[in-house]
């Protein structure tokens, strides 16, 4: 069955008047518009498409790239709210559309979003949720702890920062655990640091504890190597200091240095290091 809100590998039958109308082994058809016809093709051959609905509710393929499909998080823009919802551009010609009990908050014209795409039941017609948090599950955790993972930042709270964790949970990262700025939306690697009660996941930027000292260490040393080999910084230095320059905690900082002095690549001086 061609599924909308996916990409699909189909075969191209026939070439018609309307367009090229393509299939899969199980029979099923859908019509990819003159428009987006390359300019070369074979009866036989297949073609990589996207399929959805057009304005017309018709089923259609495109070779064009949305910015989302079903089941993914992306950031979107908000082009028009009528008294439907709110209409957001997906990267087609046809907008995505998000109806109003699918926003956390009322959506605003020109305003960006996080926000989850789904196929709605009672419509069949792909939609968009900013509501993402209903679509992330930690009964079943797919994740261990100290496992590398991919996340997305959802929304700030007290405690820190709420993350979307390899697209099927929810996790947090404390504040004491953030040394660079993050937006929503913003897509960065990260580790699973605790599992708590609850399944509750503690997420830390980057990696965590050995692993964390050898690319902060090169982060430095390449830090050094782009200012004449030397930074006005030391293990005496006040951990806001080493945050503003470069991201990363006194304590990641100090074992970076200690990695890098041991190697004999610096020298730790009173006013700063050096590269040896």
């Amino acid at each position: 069955m061609i599924q909308i809100g996916e990409f699909h590998t189909l075969e191209i039958l026939r070439d018609t008047e309307p367009g090229l109308f393509l299939g899969n082994d199980e029979g099923d058809e859908v019509l990819l518009p003159n428009r987006y016809v390359p300019e070369v093709f074979n009866i036989g051959e297949d073609i990589e498409v996207f399929v959805y609905l057009d304005n017309e509710e018709r089923l259609i393929a495109t070779t064009d790239e949305p910015f989302i499909i079903n089941g993914e998080f992306a950031m979107l823009r908000c082009n028009e709210v009528t008294s439907h919802g709110a209409f957001l551009d997906f990267g087609l010609v046809k907008e995505l559309f998000c109806p109003f009990k699918e926003q956390a908050f009322p959506m605003k014209k020109g305003g960006w979003y996080l926000v989850h795409c789904f196929v709605d039941e009672v419509s069949e017609r792909l939609v968009a949720s900013s509501k993402t948090n209903r679509f992330l599950d930690n009964k079943d955790l797919t994740v261990e702890e100290f496992e590398e993972v991919n996340i997305i930042i959802s929304h700030p709270s007290d405690m820190g920062m709420n993350v979307i964790v390899n697209d099927k949970h929810f996790g947090l990262i404390y504040k004491d655990n953030i040394f660079q700025d993050l937006h929503v939306g913003d897509r960065v690697k990260g580790v699973v640091k605790k599992i708590r009660p609850g399944n509750k996941l503690d997420i830390a930027l980057g990696q965590i504890g050995y692993r964390n000292i050898e690319p902060n260490a090169q982060h430095i040393f390449d830090y050094l190597q782009d200012n004449s080999g030397f930074l006005p910084l030391n293990d005496k230095s006040s951990p806001e200091a080493i945050k503003k320059e470069l991201e990363m905690s006194k304590k990641t900082f100090k074992k970076a240095i200690g990695s890098l002095y041991k190697d004999k690549k610096i020298t730790i001086e009173s006013d700063g290091i050096r590269l040896v």
